[in-house]
């Protein structure tokens, strides 16, 4: 069987027969993988401990008909042990791990972007570097950009008319002028559709500035856009503290 390399972040684990599992990871060069650990539910297992969500791995993997076989695995980053220790953290990067999952969808398809994305969400995630919530909520915008679904908070995502506009939905892609305004569309105040934009962008400063209430609008909106997008909710999501 021909081997490769690759390094990977491990997004989902489950049993395969008495001591085996098949493990869900977002790699590097080769997009979604689905592999199978042997023997790593045993206790004299070499590599049991890298594979388990969150885990930032380079790998040696032999390619087989439905599965790869891994058959090497070096930890390169344990974000799991920072965001274990916390509630908050730990269900913001669980739901970070099903975005990448979702948005991933097709095995073995080159996905760098979404791979530096989870890589870089996930270190400020087990970092500390900003609230949870925000993390996430930034992660998800910008995941979703990468895959085609950047949200407009400037001109009218439908006619392209340059705002700022009052109305923003999810089903169209973002703020819409009054003309095109859909009925059901929500009326965020320009401060949250700022901070929205900041989250989009990174502006981190703006996004510290806001105050909790607008905050609080800002990821129900997110939330909102996420699922029209991915066409049902992340099961991980309803765990979130907004």
């Amino acid at each position: 069987m021909p081997l490769y390399r690759d390094e990977a972040i491990v997004l989902r684990t489950h049993k395969l027969g008495e001591a085996d599992r098949i493990i869900t990871l977002l790699t590097r060069s080769n997009g979604r993988v689905r592999a199978v650990a042997k023997g790593v539910r045993r206790t004299s297992s070499r590599f049991g401990s890298r594979l388990e969500p969150f885990t930032h791995v380079d790998l040696q993997l032999a390619e087989g008909r439905n599965l790869d076989t891994i058959t090497q695995a070096e930890t390169m980053s344990a974000f799991s042990s920072a965001l274990g220790a916390d509630y908050e953290r730990y269900t913001a990067g669980t739901a970070m791990l099903e975005t990448a999952e979702r948005l991933v969808s097709e095995e073995k398809q080159p996905s760098l972007q979404q791979f530096l994305l989870l890589v870089g969400g996930l270190r400020a995630m087990a970092a500390g570097a900003h609230r949870p919530g925000q993390i996430l909520d930034s992660y998800l915008l910008r995941s979703l950009a990468v895959a085609g679904y950047a949200p407009s908070f400037d001109a009218c995502a439908h006619c392209g008319l340059e705002g700022p506009h009052r109305w923003f939905n999810p089903s169209m892609g973002g703020m819409l002028c009054t003309t095109c305004r859909l009925p059901g569309s929500a009326s965020p105040s320009p401060l949250v559709i700022a901070t929205m934009s900041a989250l989009l962008t990174g502006d981190w400063p703006v996004v510290e500035a806001a105050d909790p209430r607008q905050l609080r609008e800002a990821s129900g909106l997110v939330s909102a856009f996420l699922h029209w997008h991915l066409e049902r909710g992340l099961r991980s999501l309803e765990h979130v503290e907004r």
